[in-house]
């Protein structure tokens, strides 16, 4: 059994609920989103809050932190093409799908359901905001599924679409909440 620690990092988009392991980051969480491990497991996180914070102060663009995401090989294998899409910027959810080998795919589905399955193994992500799975959106362009809510999806592409906040975006995210 590995050792599991936690922490919580009170972000502009609220707290993050952070899930440490043996080998990494097991969970970046959103509230209400994951059990909370035992209180006496509690222990600061500083590499992991110090990237936060640079993140949300528009100084990081790509996280340098180990991960130990737990998922089924497909899942892994979308998680990987998330951190494919640069900062900044989105892909459609058939996009990233069409990116993928169709080997990857579960026999059963068919090409037209990819982009499904793709969202599926998207709102898995036991990551978030590292593994970037809110620069996923609809093939028309509109905000669709993120397990923190579309307020936090917006917040996070505005905070990368401008490189920089000013100085009231924290204000503002949190007023969202």
């Amino acid at each position: 059994m590995s050792d599991i620690t936690w922490d919580v990092y009170e972000s502009p988009i609220g707290p993050l609920t952070m899930i440490g392991g043996d080998a990494g980051l097991r969970g970046l969480w959103f509230p209400g989103k994951t059990p909370v491990p035992a209180e006496s497991a509690r222990r600061p996180m500083p590499a992991v809050t110090a990237q936060l914070e640079a993140y949300f102060g528009g100084e990081l663009r790509a996280f340098e932190l180990e991960l130990d995401m737990r998922g089924t090989p497909f899942d892994r294998e979308v998680w990987r093409c998330l951190l494919d899409i640069p900062y900044g910027e989105t892909e459609s959810y058939g996009e990233l799908a069409a990116r993928l080998d169709p080997a990857v795919f579960h026999s059963d589905v068919e090409p037209w359901q990819r982009a499904r399955a793709v969202g599926a193994a998207n709102g898995r992500n036991p990551v978030s905001i590292l593994v970037p799975c809110h620069r996923v959106i609809g093939a028309d362009g509109s905000l669709t599924g993120y397990g923190g809510g579309l307020h936090r999806k917006q917040a996070l592409l505005e905070l990368e679409g401008s490189g920089r906040p000013d100085p009231s975006w924290s204000t503002r995210q949190t007023s969202l909440l």
